[in-house]
């Protein structure tokens, strides 16, 4: 993990908001926490287009789904 110490302007209220809706306590931990938030929502949104789309998924096929299932030959 690459950490670096900086300087942000930052809305208290606002990260007192996101701080009580995210358990965190501390501007440090509500912003570390907001950005795993991000960058773990996109990784949602990114597998949620993929099954879509079936994109690597092998659940239309049916001698992949009938092992899965148990039902083998």
């Amino acid at each position: 993990m690459d950490i670096r110490k900086t300087a942000i302007v930052i809305d208290q209220d606002l990260a007192r908001q996101a701080g009580a809706v995210l358990g965190t306590t501390g501007v440090m931990r509500t912003v570390q926490r907001s950005l795993e938030q991000v960058v773990a929502e996109a990784a949602r949104r990114r597998f949620v287009e993929r099954l879509s789309r079936m994109e690597g998924l092998d659940l239309a096929d049916h001698e992949v789904m009938d092992r899965a299932r148990g039902r083998h030959e």
